[in-house]
């Protein structure tokens, strides 16, 4: 079997949760000797589910618990209650929860519905989907409300959102005295240029280390973050998003003090209880995942190195971007006045220009494997994934990067030395708008997809 056809049994998703069951036949990536980047898998209490209980799964044992509702969401007793859907909700005939390694990252859990074409067929009600005008702009406010510090995916996209606005700031500098000369200001190439190119890369660096943090603390035992309740009237299943069901770090506020979150275990019913501990993983570190109790990680042990993280499209698409930004970094300080207006051309050429193409050329390798990570095949875009929207992006500004730093120490050609200024300008354009798809995709927790239309 290839790789990409199956997880190591230490690395298998929600592995710990006895009522998800892999369809193995779904299990894909892109490339036959990596990771699997995409699951799906099917919940067996949705096709045979308990009378008289709902089905929050005890985050200890994932055994159905009594009807307990969510007190993160705003469901009301009486909604919870009944078969008809609120406003926000449909009725579907069909789900699937879709893991993706991008997803897992990010702390995100998508579903995938079937919507019912009538009452009748009708087993379920779920979220609506996602990818609508109207999720879009509720995403849209949560961006200027919402402000998760604590969470690494949130800091990673705002981080390189202020890196991504500092180089447009660095584009106007460089590219406008060619295109309106009379706006010109002394020192604005040098002293703007160069500081703007400075705070920038650093930036950049700062959000890529950020970046290898949340790829070495994926959630290896997954997670799945819906709370399931039984409709007392009707007998449907209702789907709610449950951050008392998910255990990624990103819930948790200490994680950059070390402090793990371990969740306390409720008292299920003795009947389902004794039943469940049967059926519970005996695999230490996956219940340790699945609790919480090894939320956070500074560095990966060197076994899980080259068993997993080495194999894994996502940790090398980061590994490219830290290697990208950290080279990068040295045009970034030679850019500096002072450092910069002193130097020989060969020295300009050795140590500011060539930064620029090999750091760019990191970026173009990252941008390339995020595209790649979202996609079943290698050849087939994924264009209902933000994350690939983001790799697309992201991939722009890094030809951009490259393109400027090729261009660049060609002095004496008027021409190269405005496409250069351009093409910085143009390629940060393209790193704000993927910073900014990113920071929507990290509080876009539970997307919502419909089977056949939204991927």
């Amino acid at each position: 079997m290839q790789r990409n056809q199956g997880f190591l049994p230490s690395h298998e998703p929600l592995r710990a949760n006895p009522h998800l069951n892999l369809r193995k036949e779904l299990t894909t990536g892109p490339f036959s000797f990596l990771n699997p980047t995409r699951a799906h898998y099917t919940h067996s209490s949705l096709s045979h589910p308990p009378t008289g209980h709902a089905l929050n799964p005890d985050p200890a044992t994932k055994t159905p618990l009594p009807n307990n509702p969510d007190p993160t969401t705003n469901a009301s007793p009486d909604v919870e209650k009944s078969s008809t859907p609120t406003s926000d909700e449909q009725l579907s005939s069909d789900v699937e929860f879709q893991w993706r390694s991008r997803d897992n990252r990010k702390g995100r859990h998508a579903l995938v519905v079937t919507p019912a074409a009538d009452d009748s067929t009708a087993k379920y009600i779920t979220p609506k989907s996602t990818h609508t005008l109207r999720a879009a702009a509720r995403g849209i406010w949560a961006m200027c409300t919402q402000f998760p510090y604590w969470d690494v995916s949130w800091l990673v996209a705002v981080v390189f959102t202020l890196g991504s606005v500092i180089w447009c700031i660095n584009g106007s500098f460089v590219w406008l005295p060619d295109v309106a000369p009379s706006s010109e200001f002394p020192t604005e190439i040098l002293q703007g240029g160069g500081i703007t190119a400075f705070l920038g890369a650093t930036v950049f660096e700062l959000g890529s280390v950020l970046l290898m943090f949340e790829a070495v603390n994926e959630n290896r035992a997954g997670c799945f973050g819906w709370a399931l309740e039984q409709a007392l009237e009707g007998g449907r299943m209702r789907l709610r998003p449950s951050r008392n069901e998910c255990c990624h770090h990103h819930t948790n506020r200490k994680n950059f003090v070390g402090k793990g979150v371990v969740r306390k275990a409720e008292t299920a019913p003795s009947s389902a209880s004794s039943e469940a501990s049967a059926n519970v993983h005996t695999d230490k570190a996956a219940q340790e995942d699945a609790l919480g109790g090894r939320t956070w990680q500074w560095f990966p042990s060197g076994h899980e190195l080259t068993t997993h993280y080495l194999r894994d499209i996502g940790f090398l698409a980061c590994l490219a971007q830290m290697f990208g930004a950290s080279v990068f970094w040295i045009s970034g300080f030679t850019a500096l006045p002072g450092i910069n207006n002193v130097m020989s051309q060969g020295l300009l050429d050795g140590i500011y220009w060539t930064p620029q193409v090999v750091g760019g050329m990191g970026f173009v390798v990252s941008g390339t494997l995020f595209m790649l990570e979202t996609q079943k095949r290698w050849y087939v875009p994924a264009l209902g994934v933000l994350g690939w929207h983001i790799g697309f992006w992201n991939l722009i500004g890094a030809i951009g990067f490259t393109l400027s730093g090729a261009l660049g120490p060609d002095y004496l050609n008027s021409g190269a030395q405005y496409e250069a200024g351009l093409a910085t300008f143009w390629g940060s354009w393209a790193f704000l708008i993927g910073s900014l798809v990113q920071w929507y995709e990290s509080l876009d927790t539970h997307p919502v997809e419909e089977k056949g239309k939204d991927d």
